[in-house]
């Protein structure tokens, strides 16, 4: 396994409310884990909400006796959701704080992923660029329901209304994923930072068209911040097959 992470805080925002985890090694009872968390809150509640949520959800799965990874990532969303709620009750500054969660696990060739927002996470390939987690927006509600195109979609004014997120509601619906990989597959999660400044078939492009796993991340984050930037940028690059492994 190679992987190769980055977050930057973009040309528009003061400040990085993204936040990540990776670990090659084991978390518990997970041979590996990666998270993502798109935070959202006035001030620095929404970096607080990123940095906690995942922080916490490390701490449940390194702790957990579990072995079933879905049973695992479900259990420390729906603990760290109400341990996210206490903190902002507790404080007046954090009230209305959350974050979205996109987190993965690769076992034995096969990628077991959870969502809960409208951070994603990708399997790309030779042939195709596909997303396999699904958005929990406002927007997005409307495309599945056929109420908008989703050319028009791309550019409506309510996109970032995210319909989910942990820490809002005493309870949270995550939604799971699991799919077989094939050896020339790479993952790619990212906040919404990127994929509301790059096109999917330019994310594929570049992942594709470049040297090493760094140079994709890296081309990645400057590309979306050459589009405009307008939020923080935050890409995992997953190589799940690879023997070469690169520090991050």
């Amino acid at each position: 396994m190679k992987t190769f992470s980055m977050t930057h805080v973009g040309r528009r925002r003061e400040m990085n409310q993204d936040y990540m985890y990776t670990s090659e090694t084991a978390v518990g009872n997970l041979p590996n884990l990666f998270l993502v968390a798109d935070g959202m809150g006035g001030h620095a509640a929404g970096e607080y909400a990123s940095k906690f949520t995942i922080e916490k959800m490390v701490e449940k799965i390194g702790s957990s006796s579990g072995k079933e990874p879905v049973a695992l990532i479900k259990e420390a969303v729906e603990k760290v959701n109400v341990l996210l709620l206490a903190e902002a009750e507790a404080d007046a500054a954090k009230a209305g704080m959350g974050t979205t969660i996109v987190a993965a696990t690769v076992i034995d060739g096969r990628l077991y992923a959870a969502n809960v927002g409208d951070s994603r996470l990708y399997v790309i390939n030779r042939e195709h660029i596909t997303q396999i987690t699904r958005d929990h927006s406002l927007v997005e509600e409307m495309v599945r329901m056929g109420e908008m195109d989703k050319e028009v979609a791309k550019d409506h004014p309510d996109k970032n209304i995210i319909t989910r997120a942990v820490g809002v509601l005493p309870e949270v619906a995550v939604d799971f994923f699991e799919i077989t990989l094939a050896e020339e597959d790479t993952i790619l999660m990212c906040s919404d930072g990127l994929t509301n400044m790059v096109e999917d078939s330019e994310i594929k492009r570049i992942v594709l068209g470049q040297r090493d796993i760094v140079e994709k991340a890296e081309r990645l984050v400057e590309t979306a911040n050459q589009n405009g930037g307008r939020d923080n940028i935050t890409v995992v690059l997953i190589e799940p097959f690879s023997d070469e492994v690169k520090e991050c």
